[in-house]
């Protein structure tokens, strides 16, 4: 299925294992695509129910893409979360991905993003 998110248009790929959990929810579930710049761009799909500035795909799910960016480029303090603040885009549009997939194993969420098919 296709949304369109920043004026452009994202596909959402959803595994059966996706689409079965989602159909077993109450509260919609948010995807968020997260985009660190820092030394090296970092990027990861966070999972919650908090649907603010997200983008309703169907009653059961929401997108939303956030671009982050590290204080400062170093490697030690690289890890799990690195200290980053909100990177605001005066334009998103070239950073939003082209795809979303988001499969459910082992009782987790799990998603992936990319520029390219």
């Amino acid at each position: 299925m296709h949304i369109t998110l920043h004026d452009k248009s994202l596909e959402v790929r959803l595994t059966a294992a996706a689409q079965k959990a989602l159909a077993r929810r109450e509260t919609p579930l948010v995807a968020e695509m997260e985009l660190l710049f820092s030394c090296l761009l970092r990027k990861r799909v966070h999972f919650g129910e908090s649907n603010e500035d997200s983008t309703p795909v169907n009653e059961r799910l929401a997108v939303r893409f956030k671009p982050i960016m590290t204080r400062r480029c170093s490697v030690a303090e690289g890890g799990a979360s690195p200290p980053s603040e909100r990177f605001p885009l005066a334009n998103p549009r070239p950073y939003v991905p082209h795809w979303l997939a988001i499969d459910f194993r082992r009782g987790e969420w799990v998603g992936d993003f990319g520029y390219a098919d």
